[in-house]
């Protein structure tokens, strides 16, 4: 059951993606493709395009959302996430506020893992990873309540900031 904070959009974002690069492709006379869809052979999912895939969620952003927005980009067909699993994801952070990135595990080539439910990560990501699917990518959307607040992180995140993360979920203990 989803919490009072947590909402679902229904948006087929990678529909919006396959028009918009169907539209670019049909100009310059090249196969459409969707590079921001989790490649589904033996190596792996490739690194998404964060910027398009939240400005094909979000064309008009404005305000950013006050509640936790959770986007299935790609629903997975694995093993779900659940609290107390061990999960591996790969993932792209960016700041609502002007897009950019602060951090990111594909850069360093490097997954991460984390124990869902264990308080180790944001609130933000332990609402908006569960119930993911291995395989899956999703689009999330997290207000400072249940990320940095009013403190921020560092020199990356500044206080009361909005954090936007695409999360490709790898694998998840024992599935």
């Amino acid at each position: 059951m989803a919490s009072p904070h947590r909402t679902r959009r229904v948006r087929t974002v990678v529909v919006a993606l396959a028009l918009v690069t169907a539209a670019c492709a049909s100009e310059t006379g090249e196969e459409p493709t969707v590079p921001d869809t989790p490649d589904t052979t033996a190596t792996g999912p490739q690194q998404p395009d964060a910027t398009a895939i939240l400005d094909a969620a979000y064309p008009d952003r404005q305000q950013p959302p006050t509640v936790l927005e959770v986007t299935d980009v790609v629903e997975g067909s694995g093993a779900a996430a659940t609290a107390g699993r061990q999960v591996v994801v790969h993932y792209w952070g960016l700041r609502w506020s002007d897009g950019g990135t602060f951090d990111a595990s594909w850069t360093r080539g490097e997954p991460f893992t984390f124990a869902l439910g264990a308080g180790r990560v944001i609130a933000g990501w332990e609402q908006g990873v569960e119930g993911m699917r291995v395989g899956g990518r999703r689009l999330l959307v997290i207000p400072p309540a249940l990320a940095y607040g009013d403190r921020g992180a560092g020199d990356v995140i500044g206080p009361g900031e909005t954090l936007v993360f695409v999360v490709d979920l790898l694998d998840v203990a024992g599935s």
